[in-house]
Protein backbone atom coordinates (compact mmCIF):
# COMPACT_ATOMS: atom_id res chain seq x y z
CA UNK A 1 0.00 0.00 0.00
CA UNK A 2 1.18 3.53 -0.78
CA UNK A 3 3.21 5.40 1.86
CA UNK A 4 0.93 8.20 3.06
CA UNK A 5 3.84 10.65 3.05
CA UNK A 6 3.80 10.34 -0.75
CA UNK A 7 0.19 11.50 -0.90
CA UNK A 8 -0.55 14.83 -2.53
CA UNK A 9 -3.17 17.14 -1.05
CA UNK A 10 -4.68 19.99 -3.03
CA UNK A 11 -5.71 22.92 -0.81
CA UNK A 12 -8.33 25.15 -2.47
CA UNK A 13 -9.14 28.35 -0.56
CA UNK A 14 -9.26 32.02 -1.51
CA UNK A 15 -8.18 33.05 2.01
CA UNK A 16 -4.40 33.23 2.27
CA UNK A 17 -4.65 33.08 6.06
CA UNK A 18 -6.57 29.79 5.89
CA UNK A 19 -4.12 28.43 3.34
CA UNK A 20 -1.19 29.34 5.61
CA UNK A 21 -2.77 27.51 8.55
CA UNK A 22 -3.39 24.39 6.48
CA UNK A 23 0.07 24.41 4.94
CA UNK A 24 1.76 24.77 8.31
CA UNK A 25 -0.33 21.93 9.73
CA UNK A 26 0.18 19.45 6.90
CA UNK A 27 3.42 20.24 5.10
CA UNK A 28 5.56 18.01 7.31
CA UNK A 29 3.50 14.91 6.57
CA UNK A 30 2.30 15.23 2.97
CA UNK A 31 2.98 16.80 -0.39
CA UNK A 32 0.92 19.95 -0.82
CA UNK A 33 -0.38 22.00 -3.73
CA UNK A 34 -2.38 25.22 -3.40
CA UNK A 35 -5.08 26.85 -5.54
CA UNK A 36 -6.52 30.22 -4.51
CA UNK A 37 -9.71 29.88 -6.57
CA UNK A 38 -12.02 27.29 -8.05
CA UNK A 39 -10.78 28.12 -11.54
CA UNK A 40 -7.17 27.56 -10.46
CA UNK A 41 -8.11 24.24 -8.87
CA UNK A 42 -9.75 22.97 -12.07
CA UNK A 43 -6.72 24.05 -14.07
CA UNK A 44 -4.42 22.20 -11.66
CA UNK A 45 -6.35 18.92 -11.78
CA UNK A 46 -6.29 18.94 -15.57
CA UNK A 47 -2.60 18.07 -15.24
CA UNK A 48 -2.33 16.35 -11.85
CA UNK A 49 -4.76 14.21 -9.86
CA UNK A 50 -4.29 14.68 -6.10
CA UNK A 51 -5.01 12.06 -3.45
CA UNK A 52 -7.18 14.43 -1.42
CA UNK A 53 -8.82 17.81 -1.98
CA UNK A 54 -9.42 20.27 0.87
CA UNK A 55 -12.03 22.57 -0.60
CA UNK A 56 -13.38 25.87 0.71
CA UNK A 57 -17.09 26.40 0.04
CA UNK A 58 -17.43 30.17 -0.34
CA UNK A 59 -15.08 31.53 -2.99
CA UNK A 60 -15.45 34.25 -5.62
CA UNK A 61 -16.24 32.87 -9.06
CA UNK A 62 -16.82 29.12 -8.90
CA UNK A 63 -18.04 27.96 -5.51
CA UNK A 64 -16.61 24.93 -3.78
CA UNK A 65 -19.82 23.02 -4.43
CA UNK A 66 -19.54 23.64 -8.18
CA UNK A 67 -15.86 22.69 -8.17
CA UNK A 68 -16.76 19.44 -6.46
CA UNK A 69 -19.51 18.70 -8.98
CA UNK A 70 -17.11 19.25 -11.86
CA UNK A 71 -14.44 17.08 -10.27
CA UNK A 72 -16.90 14.21 -9.80
CA UNK A 73 -17.61 14.24 -13.52
CA UNK A 74 -14.00 13.20 -14.14
CA UNK A 75 -13.43 9.41 -14.08
CA UNK A 76 -10.10 9.85 -12.30
CA UNK A 77 -11.88 11.52 -9.37
CA UNK A 78 -14.25 8.63 -8.71
CA UNK A 79 -12.34 7.59 -5.57
CA UNK A 80 -10.54 10.84 -4.65
CA UNK A 81 -11.84 12.10 -1.28
CA UNK A 82 -13.01 15.73 -1.13
CA UNK A 83 -13.28 17.46 2.24
CA UNK A 84 -15.21 20.72 2.44
CA UNK A 85 -13.85 23.47 4.71
CA UNK A 86 -16.48 26.04 5.57
CA UNK A 87 -17.59 28.54 8.18
CA UNK A 88 -21.16 27.54 7.36
CA UNK A 89 -22.27 24.90 9.84
CA UNK A 90 -25.95 24.74 8.91
CA UNK A 91 -27.30 21.30 8.14
CA UNK A 92 -28.45 22.52 4.72
CA UNK A 93 -24.89 23.52 3.78
CA UNK A 94 -23.52 20.15 4.79
CA UNK A 95 -26.25 18.31 2.90
CA UNK A 96 -25.51 20.36 -0.21
CA UNK A 97 -21.84 19.50 0.13
CA UNK A 98 -22.49 15.77 0.33
CA UNK A 99 -24.99 15.93 -2.52
CA UNK A 100 -22.34 17.68 -4.62
CA UNK A 101 -20.05 14.68 -4.08
CA UNK A 102 -18.15 15.63 -0.96
CA UNK A 103 -16.64 12.93 1.23
CA UNK A 104 -16.34 14.93 4.46
CA UNK A 105 -17.26 18.36 5.82
CA UNK A 106 -15.50 20.28 8.60
CA UNK A 107 -16.44 23.73 9.86
CA UNK A 108 -14.13 26.65 10.52
CA UNK A 109 -12.52 27.40 12.86
CA UNK A 110 -11.42 23.79 13.10
CA UNK A 111 -9.21 22.01 15.59
CA UNK A 112 -5.93 21.11 13.93
CA UNK A 113 -5.76 17.72 15.65
CA UNK A 114 -9.21 16.85 14.35
CA UNK A 115 -8.30 18.09 10.87
CA UNK A 116 -5.12 16.02 10.83
CA UNK A 117 -6.99 12.92 12.02
CA UNK A 118 -9.65 13.29 9.33
CA UNK A 119 -7.06 13.92 6.63
CA UNK A 120 -5.09 10.85 7.64
CA UNK A 121 -8.25 8.72 7.77
CA UNK A 122 -9.31 9.81 4.27
CA UNK A 123 -5.85 9.23 2.83
CA UNK A 124 -5.62 5.77 4.40
CA UNK A 125 -8.98 4.87 2.88
CA UNK A 126 -7.82 6.21 -0.51
CA UNK A 127 -4.56 4.23 -0.29
CA UNK A 128 -6.47 1.06 0.58
CA UNK A 129 -8.87 1.60 -2.35
CA UNK A 130 -5.96 2.23 -4.72
CA UNK A 131 -4.21 -0.95 -3.56
CA UNK A 132 -7.39 -2.99 -4.01
CA UNK A 133 -7.92 -1.52 -7.51
CA UNK A 134 -4.34 -2.35 -8.48
CA UNK A 135 -4.73 -5.92 -7.22
CA UNK A 136 -7.97 -6.28 -9.18
CA UNK A 137 -6.34 -4.77 -12.26
CA UNK A 138 -3.48 -7.27 -11.95
CA UNK A 139 -5.91 -10.17 -11.64
CA UNK A 140 -7.87 -8.91 -14.65
CA UNK A 141 -4.68 -8.67 -16.70
CA UNK A 142 -3.87 -12.27 -15.82
CA UNK A 143 -7.46 -13.32 -16.64
CA UNK A 144 -7.19 -11.48 -19.97
CA UNK A 145 -3.98 -13.32 -20.82
CA UNK A 146 -5.53 -16.66 -19.88
CA UNK A 147 -8.64 -16.00 -21.93
CA UNK A 148 -6.74 -14.82 -24.98
CA UNK A 149 -4.52 -17.88 -24.63
CA UNK A 150 -7.62 -20.05 -25.10
CA UNK A 151 -8.37 -18.42 -28.46
CA UNK A 152 -6.67 -19.43 -31.68
CA UNK A 153 -4.39 -16.73 -33.13
CA UNK A 154 -2.25 -18.65 -35.61
CA UNK A 155 -4.37 -20.04 -38.44
CA UNK A 156 -1.52 -21.06 -40.71
CA UNK A 157 -1.79 -24.70 -39.66
CA UNK A 158 -5.32 -24.91 -41.03
CA UNK A 159 -4.27 -23.60 -44.43
CA UNK A 160 -1.45 -26.14 -44.56
CA UNK A 161 -3.90 -29.01 -44.23
CA UNK A 162 -6.61 -28.00 -46.71
CA UNK A 163 -7.65 -25.32 -49.21
CA UNK A 164 -9.09 -22.93 -46.61
CA UNK A 165 -8.14 -19.45 -45.44
CA UNK A 166 -9.31 -18.81 -41.87
CA UNK A 167 -8.95 -15.77 -39.64
CA UNK A 168 -10.61 -14.74 -36.39
CA UNK A 169 -10.46 -11.84 -33.94
CA UNK A 170 -11.70 -11.46 -30.37
CA UNK A 171 -11.86 -7.98 -28.80
CA UNK A 172 -13.43 -7.88 -25.31
CA UNK A 173 -15.14 -4.62 -24.33
CA UNK A 174 -13.48 -4.93 -20.91
CA UNK A 175 -10.35 -6.78 -19.80
CA UNK A 176 -12.19 -10.07 -20.24
CA UNK A 177 -15.44 -10.90 -21.95
CA UNK A 178 -17.87 -13.56 -23.03
CA UNK A 179 -17.41 -13.82 -26.80
CA UNK A 180 -15.70 -16.84 -28.29
CA UNK A 181 -14.64 -18.44 -31.55
CA UNK A 182 -12.83 -21.62 -32.49
CA UNK A 183 -11.92 -23.59 -35.61
CA UNK A 184 -10.17 -26.94 -35.96
CA UNK A 185 -9.99 -29.92 -38.26
CA UNK A 186 -12.02 -32.86 -37.00
CA UNK A 187 -10.35 -35.09 -39.59
CA UNK A 188 -8.65 -34.57 -42.94
CA UNK A 189 -11.90 -33.58 -44.58
CA UNK A 190 -14.02 -31.68 -42.04
CA UNK A 191 -13.32 -28.29 -40.45
CA UNK A 192 -15.39 -27.64 -37.36
CA UNK A 193 -16.01 -24.09 -36.15
CA UNK A 194 -18.04 -22.13 -33.61
CA UNK A 195 -18.72 -18.49 -32.71
CA UNK A 196 -20.52 -17.57 -29.50
CA UNK A 197 -21.66 -14.70 -27.32
CA UNK A 198 -22.29 -15.17 -23.58
CA UNK A 199 -24.81 -12.87 -21.93
CA UNK A 200 -23.16 -10.15 -19.86
CA UNK A 201 -19.56 -9.02 -19.69
CA UNK A 202 -16.54 -9.25 -17.45
CA UNK A 203 -15.33 -12.15 -15.31
CA UNK A 204 -18.67 -14.04 -14.96
CA UNK A 205 -19.12 -14.04 -18.73
CA UNK A 206 -15.50 -15.12 -19.24
CA UNK A 207 -15.90 -18.09 -16.88
CA UNK A 208 -19.15 -19.11 -18.58
CA UNK A 209 -17.42 -18.73 -21.94
CA UNK A 210 -14.58 -21.03 -20.86
CA UNK A 211 -17.04 -23.74 -19.78
CA UNK A 212 -19.06 -23.44 -23.01
CA UNK A 213 -15.93 -23.50 -25.20
CA UNK A 214 -14.60 -26.66 -23.53
CA UNK A 215 -17.92 -28.46 -23.91
CA UNK A 216 -18.34 -27.39 -27.53
CA UNK A 217 -14.88 -28.58 -28.52
CA UNK A 218 -15.44 -31.95 -26.85
CA UNK A 219 -18.89 -32.55 -28.33
CA UNK A 220 -17.90 -31.34 -31.80
CA UNK A 221 -14.94 -33.72 -31.94
CA UNK A 222 -17.07 -36.65 -30.80
CA UNK A 223 -20.36 -36.04 -32.62
CA UNK A 224 -19.53 -33.97 -35.72
CA UNK A 225 -23.15 -32.85 -35.76
CA UNK A 226 -23.69 -29.10 -35.09
CA UNK A 227 -27.36 -29.43 -34.10
CA UNK A 228 -26.62 -32.25 -31.68
CA UNK A 229 -23.71 -30.30 -30.20
CA UNK A 230 -25.98 -27.35 -29.45
CA UNK A 231 -28.63 -29.67 -27.99
CA UNK A 232 -26.22 -31.32 -25.55
CA UNK A 233 -24.63 -28.00 -24.60
CA UNK A 234 -28.04 -26.45 -23.96
CA UNK A 235 -29.15 -29.35 -21.79
CA UNK A 236 -25.96 -29.20 -19.74
CA UNK A 237 -26.09 -25.43 -19.19
CA UNK A 238 -29.83 -25.44 -18.41
CA UNK A 239 -29.73 -28.06 -15.67
CA UNK A 240 -27.67 -26.14 -13.12
CA UNK A 241 -27.45 -22.45 -14.00
CA UNK A 242 -27.95 -20.35 -10.84
CA UNK A 243 -26.66 -17.21 -12.56
CA UNK A 244 -29.30 -17.57 -15.33
CA UNK A 245 -26.66 -16.84 -17.95
CA UNK A 246 -26.97 -18.05 -21.52
CA UNK A 247 -24.94 -18.15 -24.70
CA UNK A 248 -25.84 -17.62 -28.34
CA UNK A 249 -23.91 -19.91 -30.65
CA UNK A 250 -23.28 -20.64 -34.28
CA UNK A 251 -21.75 -24.07 -34.80
CA UNK A 252 -20.80 -25.58 -38.14
CA UNK A 253 -18.72 -28.00 -40.16
CA UNK A 254 -17.17 -27.32 -43.56
CA UNK A 255 -16.41 -30.23 -45.89
CA UNK A 256 -13.18 -28.97 -47.50
CA UNK A 257 -13.49 -31.44 -50.39
CA UNK A 258 -16.84 -30.08 -51.56
CA UNK A 259 -17.31 -26.64 -49.97
CA UNK A 260 -20.52 -27.76 -48.28
CA UNK A 261 -21.28 -26.25 -44.86
CA UNK A 262 -23.66 -27.69 -42.28
CA UNK A 263 -24.41 -25.25 -39.47
CA UNK A 264 -26.84 -24.71 -36.60
CA UNK A 265 -27.70 -21.57 -34.66
CA UNK A 266 -28.68 -21.14 -31.05
CA UNK A 267 -30.08 -17.62 -31.08
CA UNK A 268 -26.99 -16.22 -32.74
CA UNK A 269 -26.54 -13.34 -35.17
CA UNK A 270 -27.13 -14.38 -38.78
CA UNK A 271 -23.88 -15.20 -40.64
CA UNK A 272 -23.00 -14.00 -44.11
CA UNK A 273 -22.20 -15.70 -47.37
CA UNK A 274 -19.61 -13.35 -48.86
CA UNK A 275 -18.83 -13.65 -52.55
CA UNK A 276 -15.82 -12.11 -54.31
CA UNK A 277 -18.03 -10.24 -56.81
CA UNK A 278 -19.93 -8.43 -54.02
CA UNK A 279 -23.15 -10.50 -54.24
CA UNK A 280 -23.06 -11.10 -50.50
CA UNK A 281 -26.14 -12.21 -48.54
CA UNK A 282 -27.24 -13.10 -45.05
CA UNK A 283 -27.69 -16.86 -44.68
CA UNK A 284 -31.35 -17.75 -44.21
CA UNK A 285 -31.04 -20.24 -41.41
CA UNK A 286 -33.33 -20.78 -38.41
CA UNK A 287 -31.72 -18.74 -35.61
CA UNK A 288 -33.23 -20.90 -32.85
CA UNK A 289 -32.99 -20.13 -29.11
CA UNK A 290 -29.92 -19.35 -27.04
CA UNK A 291 -28.38 -22.21 -25.07
CA UNK A 292 -28.79 -22.33 -21.30
CA UNK A 293 -32.35 -20.99 -21.00
CA UNK A 294 -34.62 -24.04 -21.35
CA UNK A 295 -33.71 -27.74 -21.36
CA UNK A 296 -34.93 -30.09 -24.06
CA UNK A 297 -34.49 -27.76 -27.03
CA UNK A 298 -33.72 -29.04 -30.51
CA UNK A 299 -31.87 -27.13 -33.21
CA UNK A 300 -32.20 -27.11 -36.98
CA UNK A 301 -29.34 -27.75 -39.40
CA UNK A 302 -28.83 -25.46 -42.39
CA UNK A 303 -26.78 -26.44 -45.44
CA UNK A 304 -24.81 -23.98 -47.55
CA UNK A 305 -22.64 -24.46 -50.64
CA UNK A 306 -19.46 -22.36 -50.78
CA UNK A 307 -17.81 -21.86 -54.13
CA UNK A 308 -14.08 -21.25 -54.63
CA UNK A 309 -13.11 -17.86 -53.19
CA UNK A 310 -16.35 -17.50 -51.22
CA UNK A 311 -16.30 -16.82 -47.48
CA UNK A 312 -18.47 -17.79 -44.52
CA UNK A 313 -18.46 -14.89 -42.01
CA UNK A 314 -19.75 -15.33 -38.46
CA UNK A 315 -19.69 -12.55 -35.88
CA UNK A 316 -21.21 -11.42 -32.58
CA UNK A 317 -23.59 -8.51 -32.05
CA UNK A 318 -20.79 -6.28 -30.82
CA UNK A 319 -20.25 -5.59 -34.53
CA UNK A 320 -23.77 -4.63 -35.58
CA UNK A 321 -24.58 -2.92 -32.25
CA UNK A 322 -21.51 -0.68 -32.16
CA UNK A 323 -22.72 2.87 -31.50
CA UNK A 324 -21.47 6.26 -32.64
CA UNK A 325 -21.80 9.60 -30.77
CA UNK A 326 -25.25 10.15 -32.32
CA UNK A 327 -26.57 6.91 -30.78
CA UNK A 328 -26.78 5.28 -34.19
CA UNK A 329 -25.75 1.64 -34.35
CA UNK A 330 -23.75 -0.05 -37.09
CA UNK A 331 -26.70 -2.30 -38.03
CA UNK A 332 -27.21 -5.30 -40.28
CA UNK A 333 -27.75 -2.98 -43.22
CA UNK A 334 -24.33 -1.36 -42.90
CA UNK A 335 -22.74 -4.77 -42.40
CA UNK A 336 -24.23 -6.11 -45.62
CA UNK A 337 -23.36 -2.91 -47.46
CA UNK A 338 -19.75 -3.26 -46.32
CA UNK A 339 -19.53 -6.71 -47.88
CA UNK A 340 -21.38 -5.71 -51.05
CA UNK A 341 -18.24 -4.77 -52.90
CA UNK A 342 -15.94 -6.95 -54.99
CA UNK A 343 -12.39 -8.15 -54.31
CA UNK A 344 -12.44 -8.36 -50.51
CA UNK A 345 -9.34 -10.55 -50.58
CA UNK A 346 -7.95 -12.94 -47.94
CA UNK A 347 -9.85 -13.61 -44.74
CA UNK A 348 -7.43 -11.60 -42.57
CA UNK A 349 -7.87 -8.52 -44.71
CA UNK A 350 -11.64 -9.11 -44.72
CA UNK A 351 -11.78 -9.20 -40.90
CA UNK A 352 -9.35 -6.30 -40.45
CA UNK A 353 -11.26 -4.14 -42.93
CA UNK A 354 -14.54 -4.87 -41.18
CA UNK A 355 -13.19 -3.92 -37.75
CA UNK A 356 -11.61 -0.77 -39.16
CA UNK A 357 -14.98 0.17 -40.69
CA UNK A 358 -16.75 -0.41 -37.35
CA UNK A 359 -14.19 1.71 -35.47
CA UNK A 360 -14.48 4.52 -38.01
CA UNK A 361 -18.25 4.41 -37.64
CA UNK A 362 -18.00 4.59 -33.82
CA UNK A 363 -15.93 7.81 -34.08
CA UNK A 364 -14.08 7.15 -30.84
CA UNK A 365 -17.06 6.01 -28.76
CA UNK A 366 -16.07 3.33 -26.21
CA UNK A 367 -16.69 -0.23 -27.31
CA UNK A 368 -20.07 -1.14 -25.82
CA UNK A 369 -19.90 -4.90 -26.25
CA UNK A 370 -17.45 -7.71 -26.90
CA UNK A 371 -16.62 -8.36 -30.55
CA UNK A 372 -15.75 -11.65 -32.21
CA UNK A 373 -15.45 -12.30 -35.95
CA UNK A 374 -14.55 -15.54 -37.71
CA UNK A 375 -14.08 -15.70 -41.48
CA UNK A 376 -13.65 -19.02 -43.35
CA UNK A 377 -12.72 -18.65 -47.02
CA UNK A 378 -13.04 -21.72 -49.17
CA UNK A 379 -10.38 -21.90 -51.86
CA UNK A 380 -11.73 -24.90 -53.79
CA UNK A 381 -11.27 -28.63 -53.64
CA UNK A 382 -7.72 -29.83 -53.21
CA UNK A 383 -6.18 -31.22 -56.36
Amino acid sequence: MKDLSESRILVVDDSKDSVEVLVQALRADYKLSVALSGEAALKFVSKTTPDLVLLDVMMPGISGYDVCRQLRKRPEFEHVPIMFLSARDEAESKVEGFEAGGTDYITKPFELLELKARVRSLLKAKAFTDAAKELLAHDLRVAHDIQMGMVMHDFSGLAERAPVDVHGVLEPAKEVGGDLYHAEFLDDRHLGFVVGDVSGKGIPAAIFMAVATTLIKTHLRQLRDPARVLQLLNDYLSVDNPSSMFVTLLCGILDVTTGKVACSSGGHTIPLHVRPDGRSTFIGLDTGMAAGILPGLTFATFHLQLGPGETFVAYTDGVTEAFNPRDEYFSDERLLEHFSKPSLGPSKRLVDDLLAHVRAFAEGEPQSDDIAVLAIRYLGAAS
